[in-house]
């Protein structure tokens, strides 16, 4: 029962948004998932940042690897939390004038942090784009002369190598490259809607563990 119950109502829940997105008569059903779903994401994120809190905290208390970190983010969330709740008691919002806190900690703590993630990301992808334009097959170097086509068009010094490289990088944007995309989002699209029918037919049951 504890299975057969969940099954039903995503069986009912999909059927009823495939109409829903299919017959106009009854598309006001659709806004009102749309509100549920907006009801059940608010719980999900509870939940998430409670499941969040509880693995910290005890990662703190068996003092395991990297518990400085798990208590440095516990203190960040309670006091932002706090503050942010503070801040919209007194002022109506946690982002009035008045919450200077939230402001400078948001913009000169989260902000730099933030920007520290993305700049360490350029290298990994560097890396990687390094790894992958390796010319050892004819794929890899056509995916190389493209790269570079791209690279050089996108850039100054592309025009002044010759007028002609920003054209050509237009060229392989506008019909090899959105012809690839275009044939990855399909599949994106067909895998999405056979994945759905799994679903709805019960077919995979993976968010039930």
């Amino acid at each position: 029962m504890q299975r057969e119950v969940p099954l039903f109502i995503t069986f009912i829940t999909g059927i009823l948004l495939i109409i829903a997105f299919f017959v106009p008569p009854v598309s006001k059903l659709e806004e009102t998932f749309l509100d549920w779903y907006s009801i059940v994401a608010g719980i999900t994120l509870i939940l998430g940042l409670d499941s969040l809190i509880i693995h910290h905290l005890r990662k703190i208390q068996w003092k395991k690897e990297g518990w400085v970190h798990s208590l440095a983010l516990i203190l960040s969330l309670n006091l932002t939390l706090l503050w942010g709740f503070w801040s919209w008691w007194k002022s109506g919002s946690p982002f009035a004038p008045s919450a200077s806190f939230l402001l400078y900690f948001y913009t000169y703590v989260f902000i730099p942090l933030q920007a520290t993630m993305f700049a360490l990301l350029a290298f990994f992808i560097a890396s990687a784009a390094f790894r992958a334009f390796r010319a050892r097959s004819l794929e890899a170097t056509l995916l190389l002369i493209s790269a570079t086509i791209v690279m050089l068009g996108r850039t100054p010094i592309g025009h002044k190598i010759h007028p002609f490289i920003p054209v050509l990088s237009d060229w392989v944007m506008n019909f090899p490259q959105l012809a690839a995309k275009r044939g990855i989002f399909l599949g994106i699209a067909l895998g999405g809607i056979a994945f759905s029918l799994r679903v709805i037919l019960g077919m995979e049951r993976s968010y039930l563990r």
